[in-house]
């Protein structure tokens, strides 16, 4: 059992990050093993990926407040992945996250309010809500859209606590094949399956057509600069944890749970990853650059693209290949595994204890798993009460 004073020491968590993300091998062939752990979904389609500004805003049965692109939904977890888009003057109105949840505003503009006050929530705000937030009010001041990852179920509530709509991710994949949408494949077994791309007509993200590493890049106005909540974090306030030896690479740490293991961090990929494997989970939105993948195209996937990968993928070579620096968002929801090739032993494992050696050295000040003292947590009880 590792506690909160053994965390590693942060050179090493260092050096087995910097050598997770800079290793330059040059041998990156497409082994046996690596085919296995890696099929080929699609010739010209995204590994484990979908462009969503290939996909169209779809309603949600009892939902007015707003339409999504549905991304995952696992029948397994309960977990699922969407991007929501709430027009100018939109509302959700008490919305109890029954696990947990975060989000990123990927554009426009909303206002959260709570029994703290109200928060102006801008392109670049990322957060993350715990099992029984009840989210009192949240309205578009102009038209937005949110990158939404799920850890299970929400229910809309009346204004008395009655459940109003519940929603799964049996909803979201009901929604997506009545669209006729594959989802992205949750597990190797999925991945091997063929895969039929959405034939329809699609509406780009707002971000679409133009690099947006400036959500968490860009400099702050006076009002992000005042941007403090407990649930929330300005992307761009967060530092860059950068080694010194490795300046091509760069992480924002956003959240650790010493509970589940999950990470969500920023990611600045201009070198290449070495080998991998993933012992868990992860998920990704590409937002500059663009982002090579094996049986990817040469060009790589750029600016909307979000990914997938199952617990046991393997990775010979993620890299950077255009001029641009490649940032992405990731939720990581277990360790990595890395060697120098298949077949070769195991010569780092990054988990949730070397994020919180880095995030500690580099300042990062991690979004709370938890919020016991928060009026808005809301203790429900379905029967009785």
């Amino acid at each position: 059992m590792v506690s909160a004073a053994k965390f590693l020491p942060f050179d090493l968590a260092h050096n087995r990050v910097a050598y997770a993300l800079s290793n330059k091998r040059e041998d990156y062939g497409m082994s046996e093993g690596s085919l296995a752990f890696n099929p080929d979904f699609d010739p010209d389609g995204n590994e484990g990926g979908v462009d969503t500004n290939l996909l169209p805003w779809l309603p949600l049965s009892g939902v007015t407040a707003f339409s999504i692109k549905p991304l995952r939904a696992s029948m397994e977890s309960g977990m699922f992945s969407i991007i929501i888009r709430l027009e100018q003057g939109a509302s959700l109105e008490r919305l109890l996250c029954l696990s947990g949840m975060d989000l990123l505003v990927l554009s426009g503009a909303l206002t959260y309010s709570d029994s703290t006050g109200e928060t102006k929530l801008e392109p670049g705000v990322w957060g993350y809500l715990a099992a029984n937030t009840c989210i009192e009010h949240l309205q578009a001041t102009e038209d937005a859209e949110l990158l939404v990852n799920c850890y299970g179920a929400f229910a809309l509530l009346t204004a008395d606590n009655q459940v109003q709509r519940l929603v799964t991710s049996a909803d979201i994949r009901q929604v997506a094949l009545q669209a006729g949408i594959a989802m992205v494949p949750n597990t190797l077994a999925e991945c091997m399956a063929p895969r039929k791309s959405y034939e329809g007509e699609g509406t780009p993200l707002a971000i679409a057509g133009a690099n947006s590493g400036h959500l968490i890049n860009g400099v702050m106005d006076a009002t992000s600069g005042d941007f403090q909540h407990p649930y929330f974090v300005d992307c761009r306030s967060v530092p860059w944890v950068v080694n010194p030896d490795l300046p091509d690479i760069g992480l924002k740490v956003l959240r650790v749970s010493q509970e589940t293991g999950f990470i969500s961090v920023m990611v600045r990929h201009n070198g290449v990853a070495a080998p991998h494997n993933h012992l868990g989970g992860a998920d990704f939105l590409v937002l500059q650059g663009a982002l090579g993948v094996r049986a990817g195209p040469p060009e790589g996937y750029g600016p909307g693209t979000w990914f997938y990968e199952p617990a046991g993928a393997r990775h010979d070579a993620t890299q950077r290949v255009s001029d641009e620096d490649l940032i992405y968002t990731a939720n990581i929801y277990g360790p990595l595994t890395f060697d120098s090739g298949v077949g070769t032993p195991i010569v780092a494992v990054v988990s949730w204890v070397e994020y919180v050696a880095l995030a500690e050295a580099g300042g990062a000040k991690l979004v709370p798993n938890t919020f016991s003292n928060d009026a808005s947590l809301l203790a429900w009880a379905p029967v009785g009460s």
